[in-house]
């Protein structure tokens, strides 16, 4: 792992040169997936599957 440290570092380094437009792209992308996904996640127990709304009982 601290072999990597300098080539993460190094290409880091040389996208600075294009501004934050990419990585804010990326965190941009990913927030919204990641947004997607949870709402799924906490919406899919309010699905009803056919009207029977006592089935844990």
């Amino acid at each position: 792992m601290p072999d990597t440290m300098p080539d993460v570092v190094t290409a880091l380094a040389s996208a600075s040169g294009q501004g934050p437009g990419a990585l804010l792209r990326i965190l941009l992308l990913g927030s919204m997936v990641g947004a997607g996904l949870l709402a799924w996640f906490l919406l899919r127990g309010y699905r009803s599957n056919g009207g029977d709304d006592n089935k844990n009982d």
